[in-house]
């Protein structure tokens, strides 16, 4: 195969694809995260009636909106969304540690497809387990160790869907980017349709959990049709045929340029060439990608330190009918974050400003540390330490936009440049690395996610 007669990504079929896998990459999480008034009005309703069946309690959560404030809040449920969090992300970052070293020793299929259907099986258990009574404690910890298996087998899915896109043009890094932040936004649309629809808690978590079910093996079987065609096929084969071209080539050579040839062939007749032995130096990768993996791992650790933990917390400063205090979380937190995200990856399949090795990059994610500042000031309840200088509903909006917007461009940007500041036969493992260090900026998020709301 040569380079000569590159394929075309017909009907961008392949693209389309990617945008597939990277929804169904975080989709399991997003729905989790949303379903979270559920989770609380049911820790909630099992602290409080003990030993009484689930029935009745089920018809109490009717009656409270998904996002309307408990009389009595149990400890449980107070600590639900930090524990989540951190549930969620530390698992993400062993696991994705373990993908960037192990990814060339377990095959890429057995990855993917192994992920899939393990997050697949605990959908459906979950889903199952909804229709199941069960006392405060015991259902904690069983959804806690069902947050750390979804997001452990997340970890290897992710890491090994940017390692897979590493090995394409940049532009396809684009489409897991902005497929992963559309994941956001359906869940927060689901999550809205079940407010407006009036129906009980315990039916609205049914069917997050069942359409989450039918996404991913949507999307197993657009990663079963991947290899079926033939633009994704070349870039896999030019991967596994390079070196023997080079081979090819290098017999060609007359027998007195043999030795240097051979050389050339090993990688070591420049003075920087890595050791072609099969194995590439991760620190040699790591020290040509460090700014963009820094930069992703600084971008997370800012939006998920804020996000939801704190933002989830914000109260309508409004006064009027309930039914804005019913959806202001929904819309202005959840939507409006999943929105401008998904905005801010999708922009760039169509700019990436500033370049790869532009100092912008590092400035513009240094800068977003503002927003610390001015979502703590925002109307978080309750607060112990710090005034509310921006209580109106439209300041907390603006900053959410702003906030999220910020998030989706610079870590897709990030993500897209990493793999292609290496050799192509390295961009596979430079994918995972920066799938390391985006998961090592959600689980530092997950820890200062405490310190932050603790200011407050």
């Amino acid at each position: 195969m040569t380079t000569s007669h590159q394929p075309q990504d017909r009907y961008k079929a392949v693209w389309l694809i990617f945008f597939m896998l990277g929804l169904g990459t975080l989709l399991p999480w997003n729905f989790f995260m949303t379903a979270t008034a559920y989770f609380t009005n049911r820790l909630d309703m099992s602290q409080n009636a003990s030993l009484v069946p689930a029935e009745p309690s089920e018809d109490v959560q009717a009656s409270a909106g998904p996002s309307a404030p408990l009389p009595e809040r149990s400890y449980l449920s107070a600590i639900f969304n930090n524990v989540m969090t951190l549930c969620a992300m530390l698992p993400l970052l062993l696991f994705t540690c373990l993908n960037s070293f192990l990814h060339q020793r377990i095959p890429q299929a057995v990855r993917i497809l192994g992920s899939l259907v393990a997050i697949l099986l605990v959908f459906l258990i979950t889903a199952i387990l909804v229709k199941v009574p069960m006392d405060a404690l015991p259902f904690f910890v069983v959804t806690m160790m069902k947050i750390m298996l979804i997001n452990s087998f997340g970890a290897i899915l992710q890491g090994s869907l940017f390692g897979l896109a590493g090995l394409l043009p940049a532009s396809y890094t684009a489409p897991i980017m902005s497929g992963q932040g559309l994941a956001g936004f359906f869940a927060s649309v689901a999550m809205i349709c079940a407010i407006a629809s009036g129906s009980e808690l315990s039916e609205s978590a049914f069917g997050y959990f069942i359409t989450a079910c039918g996404v991913i093996i949507l999307t197993i079987a657009c990663y079963l049709g991947l290899p079926r065609l033939e633009f994704y096929r070349y870039y896999q084969q030019l991967k596994l045929e390079g070196p023997r071209e080079q081979e090819t080539k290098l017999d060609l050579i007359s027998k007195g340029d043999k030795s240097k040839a051979g050389q050339e062939e090993a990688g070591v007749s420049a003075p920087n060439s890595q050791p072609a032995d099969g194995s590439h130096s991760v620190c040699a990768i790591l020290k040509n990608i460090l700014v963009p993996a820094l930069s992703v791992c600084f971008v997370f650790t800012i939006t998920i330190g804020m996000f939801p933990a704190v933002a989830a917390e914000v109260k309508s400063s409004i006064a009027g009918t309930s039914a804005w205090r019913d959806y202001f979380i929904p819309v202005s937190c959840f939507l409006t974050f999943n929105i401008f995200d998904w905005l801010g990856r999708s922009l760039t399949a169509f700019t990436m400003w500033p370049g790869k090795d532009s100092r912008w990059l590092p400035i513009l994610v240094l800068a977003r540390l503002a927003f610390v500042p001015l979502l703590l000031l925002c109307n978080v309840h309750p607060r112990h330490n710090l005034a509310v200088v921006f209580e109106h509903d439209a300041w907390f909006i603006f900053f959410m936009a702003a906030f999220a917007f910020s998030n989706g461009y610079l870590a897709s940007l990030c993500m897209c440049f990493g793999p292609k500041k290496v050799k192509p036969a390295e961009a596979e493992t430079a994918g995972a690395i920066m799938a390391f260090f985006l998961s090592l900026g959600l689980a530092l998020g997950a820890v200062f996610s405490f310190l932050f709301r603790a200011i407050v």
